[in-house]
């Protein structure tokens, strides 16, 4: 039996979606971004300049195309983890694996083309402006998900007694199940930024030569020690 042909086209669009950002990526690295124009990209994906701006917008998104697939990720971290695990351990132990695995996206990973596009990204003052836009809907996703656990909550979550002082921990599930929306809001910034801010240091310290391997340890010493602040002030998460 034959794939749908919704199927289909879906894979097929996202191919393209694909093409057109790693001819866009090869020629960024090559030339620099603000040297290569649309045009050029457009050949080099082989494709017409009306169908590449149907897939991308802007130039920005031909590059943070890679990204596409993480703005939801901690939103799909949070729904997906397990029975009795609260949103900041199952965040936690997410981004350790993601150390451990040197995932890109953590900033802990030393390979060459890897090195070479967080260059071009961090370099490129308009891309780290558009990336602005990724991880705002990466926050929203987020704000989302937890807002879910804020529903009818009334009790703070196992183990917040040992994390802050029992003022905070009486006062903290009230103040968020009375505004769930604002305070998912505002944790999701907290997370995303604090997942950002280790993901750069980490990158820092591979660029001026650290091996991923030798960064490691600190860099999981780091994660734990971030986290463990969003603990204690994030009570209802935690």
């Amino acid at each position: 039996m034959s794939d749908h042909p919704t199927g289909l086209r879906e894979r097929k669009r996202q191919r393209t979606y694909q093409a057109i950002s790693d001819a866009a990526v090869a020629l960024f690295l090559r030339k620099g971004f603000d040297a290569v124009s649309v045009s050029e990209i457009a050949a080099a994906a082989e494709v017409s300049k009306p169908t590449l701006f149907r897939y991308f917008p802007a130039k920005e998104d031909m590059a943070l195309h890679r990204f596409a697939d993480h703005e939801d990720e901690a939103a799909r971290v949070v729904a997906g983890r397990g029975a009795g695990v609260s949103p900041l351990t199952a965040l936690e132990q997410h981004f350790l694996a993601g150390l451990e695995a040197r995932d890109p996206v953590t900033g802990l990973c030393d390979e060459p083309e890897v090195l070479a596009f967080h260059r071009l990204l961090y370099g490129t003052p308009t891309l780290v402006a558009r990336l602005h836009s990724y991880t705002a809907r990466s926050e929203e996703a987020l704000a989302a998900e937890l807002t879910k656990g804020l529903d009818g909550r009334t009790e703070p979550t196992e183990g917040a007694e040992s994390t802050v002082g029992a003022a905070a921990d009486a006062g903290a599930p009230r103040a968020a199940t009375a505004q769930p929306t604002l305070t998912a809001r505002l944790a999701a910034g907290q997370i995303v930024t604090c997942q950002r801010v280790l993901a750069t240091a980490n990158w820092h310290r591979v660029a001026q030569g650290a091996s991923a391997d030798s960064v490691h340890e600190s860099a999981c010493r780091d994660a734990r020690h971030a986290f463990a602040l969003l603990r204690t002030g994030l009570t209802p998460f935690a």
